[in-house]
């Protein structure tokens, strides 16, 4: 991958030749905006039973039988808590015609319908034959910050491409590709660390999760911008998990291809960043790994020191992803950047806390987690902080070692496990991690099953403030 470029259906239409009009309109207001529509286009309301329910859509035609204007339903005020990217759910059901909003409701939030309406766009078909329908298009409407919408949206469609991509195509190396691609797409800079080179660099736990495989481990790193603040992004990049000597059951193993999850959405992030241009200094960085087995591979009960100078029991091989964090995280607070994001997909704990949708996160910062709540709400990308509780501080000093990578007990996990990265971040003044799922289960409007991105859009939307930019 040299550079990534989202998919055309990713992008608004231009404004040329005839364009159809598009109403969104809520279950509250059917009535008095029905009431407005000329006596034809009422009748055909009425004859066809539209309700405004949640996604559902009405083909309007003229007297010669050619589409006149499209009704796309956004539901009742209970619905819309509910469902996310109405307009984006209802894209796939519309005819290959360009289409204009001609009425908004004023309880919909813009932003969030034309966004649901690019993500809409997103098609994973790398490994089957693409659909031969064209998609409907939409000409953005005056007003509208059209390049922020489309960054955003490009930033997801790389999450997800890097995420769905099976193991046998998204191991290190490849992975170590994208992040090529995605540095000369916006001209940064970038350094790899490959293989025993790591242990001469003083990475012991990325080395020690990545040696059993035949697919050398990695530390990606990467710079962007020269001036304002530093921002720091550090991504766990598991691309495949077996779970080592302590290896998962079968049902536990299928979906690891996600385990590289952190990575692709901070790549994703900062994309959308870059896109942007945002006025700062970015460093992006990934220890990309497979945690396999064979002869070599680290064991239960080893001994690691880590780069940080922390010493690390391994008391269960598939406690990898806090293991390679661990060093990078060390790496960036060497460098103490202005504001620092962790994110990988790392407990299973977390899951069972919040589910899939939502992504709960880690900080002492009581402000800047006050503004990543607030911006989750703003822009439906559901995020929740969970509390970095010091009494269970004892539960990761497992006496032999300064650190237990893998506490007993199995209570707490994820905050078990954000306690443990926390003790390698001692110089950055805010840091806040995230334990993410990455993965939709079943599709959803504008999200179809397979990789999904959680949090970045929470955070593109909170940065700036927090960075004062």
């Amino acid at each position: 991958m040299t550079e990534f470029t989202a998919p055309p259906t990713m992008r608004f239409a231009a404004p040329n030749g005839r364009t159809v009009p598009l109403h969104l309109v809520t279950k509250d207001e059917l009535a008095s905006w029905t009431e407005m529509q000329p006596g034809r286009m009422r009748a055909w309301l009425d004859a066809t039973g539209f309700n405004a329910a949640s996604g559902t859509t009405a083909l309007i035609p003229d007297p010669d039988g050619k589409l006149a204007a499209v009704a796309v339903g956004l539901g009742s005020d209970t619905d819309r808590q509910r469902t996310r990217f109405c307009l984006g759910g209802a894209r796939a059901k519309l005819p290959a015609a360009t289409f204009h909003l001609e009425h908004l409701s004023a309880q919909a939030t813009l932003d969030e319908e034309l966004l649901g309406w690019l993500l809409a766009g997103y098609s994973f078909d790398r490994f089957r034959t693409p659909s031969s329908r064209p998609l409907a298009e939409m000409v953005a409407p005056e007003g509208i910050d059209v390049a922020r919408l489309e960054a955003i949206a490009a930033g997801e469609a790389l999450t997800r491409d890097l995420i769905t991509t099976p193991a046998s195509h998204m191991g290190p190396g490849e992975l170590e590709a994208a992040f090529v691609g995605l540095a000369n797409t916006f001209g940064a800079e970038l350094s790899t660390i490959r293989g025993d080179d790591l242990l001469e660099h003083n990475f012991p736990l990325v080395h020690a999760v990545g040696r059993a495989s035949d697919r050398s481990p990695r530390l990606l790193d990467m710079r962007w911008g020269t001036t304002g603040p530093q921002l720091t992004l550090v991504g766990k990049g598991v691309c495949f998990d077996t779970g080592g000597l302590n290896l998962k059951p079968g049902a536990s193993m299928g979906l690891m291809k996600k385990d590289m999850g952190g990575a692709a959405t901070v790549m994703g992030l900062a994309h959308m960043i870059m896109a942007q241009g945002w006025p700062v200094r970015l460093r992006v960085i990934v220890p990309a790994v497979e945690n396999s087995v064979s002869g070599n591979a680290m064991r239960p009960g080893d001994v690691i020191v880590s780069r940080k100078g922390l010493s690390v029991e391994i008391n269960n091989t598939d406690a990898e992803g806090r293991l390679v964090l661990a060093d990078a995280l060390a790496l960036a607070d060497e460098e103490p950047p202005d504001l620092m994001v962790c994110m990988a997909t790392l407990t299973g704990a977390a899951r069972v806390a919040v589910g899939p949708d939502i992504a709960p996160y880690f900080t002492r910062d009581r402000a800047l987690s006050d503004a990543i709540l607030q911006s989750g709400d703003a822009v439906r990308d559901p995020v929740w902080p969970l509390p970095l509780h010091p009494g269970y501080e004892t539960k990761i000093q497992p006496g032999i070692a300064d650190l237990d990578n893998a506490p007993a007990g199995g209570m707490a996990g994820a905050i078990t496990a954000a306690l443990f990265l926390h003790r390698f971040v001692e110089h950055t003044p805010r840091f806040v991690h995230f334990d993410i799922y990455g993965y939709q289960p079943s599709a959803a409007p504008a999200r179809p099953k397979g990789g999904i991105g959680q949090a970045a859009r929470a955070l593109f939307d909170a940065l700036p403030a927090a960075l004062d930019l």
